[in-house]
């Protein structure tokens, strides 16, 4: 049973569904939150939101951390490179927040644009005062975009409605998608002085960190109007009060601050901003997705699936429709592995008629198994680039080459000290995973259960005495696959077996005359 710590408050309907998984489930409390890095070790996921910070430390203590949930989908409070590190994989909920985080940006900038809280205020203290309230339409202005993902796709549509003229700004904007969503795309040094409006819809990165900077401020088209309901500091906060302060901009809206919560109410406070405490997604309904989609992801994530929103994973998640293929691909890598004595200096994996957005993760599949002798539970998808490269593992580009043989075909080649292992595989129908060819021989079997491997001299008596052995030792065969090489005196032989032999049924076998070699593995899933 798994045991999931929430440390930041979710809605009720998440916290349930993680409870009706089976799993135990306990909410941290603001009593135990000091004792949070104590409490963590013996659970096997956490979930938070933005006020934990999950640093490197934390996940250090979390001994059996599997997964990290962030209920939202700005994952700068959690340490993703120390996560990967450690195998953790970290999960978030990019989409559910998107149309409140939207429709937020709307708020702010009408809010702005009509200057409703200066007026609210204004009413408020008992003063009528229509005159001094004067705004802009938002009607064939300019609004510019900074960031064109899932929110910023949204706020262009929404624009459109406003009979707006909208460009947008986005390293990974191509042609075909500013075509598709009626937008102007262009550099940010172009988009700042065209903008009457400015929004910012980006992730806080190292590359992203203080993209607004003083200099590029001061190029924004003078009267301009700067919401940022995305992320904060994407905006540099001390050049953004020297630009109100002195132009070009005649105001901003802010939900989203470089330190929150926040100590420091400068910003805030001046007479030219709108400000929100960091409400974008705090709607009924988008706190609703938010836990559900969260806990939906975590529980998949803990179950192995791929079907999830993963921040960490080396390759795009592209649901159950992988999954054979990769297990086959970390079922042959763990086999080679295997027949190499663990030692593995060099992976190589090719494919023929094997979707191309497959390879990668099929190969991160393929170390994976290789590096499973060596490690066992200690690597996983997550993890196996940098624990190969910490090894010095070299893996050589996947490559596509020709087969008559089979479709679905993937063959790999592990190097060690102690030789070489070639080994190729597909699938029967959608999921039915068989090794075809093994160290050079056509062999079929499945790549299941518990294994014996064997390389031996075709002469007559060799099978039966081996199954003799066995025999004698109360060990099953549940089946056996043989080849040899057509006028050549080598063979190998592939058995399935009920029980796993010992030591001394292994010296046994390696005594039957003609066996020149034996491995064991145990790939699970054979009873």
């Amino acid at each position: 049973m798994y045991r999931i710590l929430v440390a930041d408050p979710i809605n009720p309907v998440g916290l349930e569904m993680l409870r009706k998984s089976g799993a135990e489930v306990h909410a941290l409390t603001d009593e135990e939150r000091p004792r949070l890095a104590d409490l963590v070790v013996d659970f096997d996921a956490l979930v938070v939101r933005s006020a934990t910070k999950v640093t490197a430390e934390l996940l250090a203590a979390g001994k059996r951390l599997k997964v990290v949930g962030r209920a939202g989908i700005g994952v700068d409070n959690v340490d993703v490179a120390a996560a990967t590190e450690r195998g953790i994989l970290v999960v978030n909920a990019p989409t559910a927040n998107a149309l409140s985080a939207t429709e937020h940006t709307f708020a702010l900038m009408l809010a702005l644009a009509r200057r409703v809280c200066e007026a609210d205020a204004s009413l408020k203290a008992g003063t009528w005062d229509r005159k001094r309230f004067v705004g802009v339409e938002l009607q064939k202005k300019t609004l510019g975009i900074i960031g064109f993902g899932r929110i910023g796709q949204r706020v262009a549509a929404r624009a459109r409605g406003f009979d707006m003229r909208v460009v947008a700004y986005d390293p990974f904007l191509n042609e075909a998608v500013a075509q598709r969503e009626s937008v102007e795309a262009m550099s940010l040094e172009e988009l700042l002085p065209q903008s009457d409006f400015i929004t910012l819809h980006t992730p806080l990165t190292e590359g992203t960190r203080g993209l607004l900077n003083a200099e590029r401020l001061r190029t924004a088209k003078p009267g301009a109007l700067l919401v940022n309901c995305g992320r904060g500091g994407v905006v540099d906060e001390a050049a953004l009060l020297e630009v109100l302060e002195n132009g070009p901009l005649a105001g901003a809206a802010v939900d989203v601050f470089a330190a929150e919560p926040l100590t420091d109410f400068q910003l805030a406070a001046h007479p030219k901003v709108v400000a929100t405490p960091h409400i974008g997604a705090q709607t009924k309904e988008a706190q609703l997705r938010i836990a559900t989609e969260t806990a939906k992801m975590v529980l998949r994530a803990l179950d192995g699936s791929l079907a999830i929103t993963a921040v960490n994973l080396p390759f795009r998640s592209s649901g159950t429709s992988a999954e054979p293929l990769m297990l086959l691909g970390e079922q042959m890598g763990h086999l080679a592995a295997e027949m190499l004595g663990g030692k593995v200096s060099r992976v190589q994996v090719e494919f023929w008629k094997v979707d191309e957005a497959m390879h990668h993760p099929i190969t991160v599949a393929v170390l994976k198994g290789a590096l499973t002798p060596a490690l066992n539970d200690g690597v996983n998808y997550v993890n196996a680039e940098s624990q190969g490269r910490t090894r010095g593992i070299d893996v050589i580009p996947p490559a596509v080459v020709e087969s008559s043989e089979y479709p679905d075909l993937i063959s790999v080649r592990l190097d060690g000290p102690e030789g070489r292992v070639d080994i190729a595989g597909t699938l029967f129908g959608d999921e039915d995973a068989r090794v075809v060819r093994f160290r050079g021989f056509p062999l079929e079997f499945r790549p299941a259960g518990r294994l014996m491997m064997l390389q031996n001299r075709d002469t007559p008596g060799v099978v039966g005495k081996l199954g003799t052995c066995l025999g004698n030792a109360g060990i099953n065969i549940a089946d056996i696959h043989l080849a040899r090489q057509p006028g050549k005196d080598d063979a190998v032989a592939v058995l399935r077996l009920d029980q796993m032999p010992d030591e001394a049924v292994l010296r046994d076998v390696l005594a039957v005359p003609g066996v020149e070699s034996v491995r064991l593995v145990d790939l699970g899933g054979g009873d």
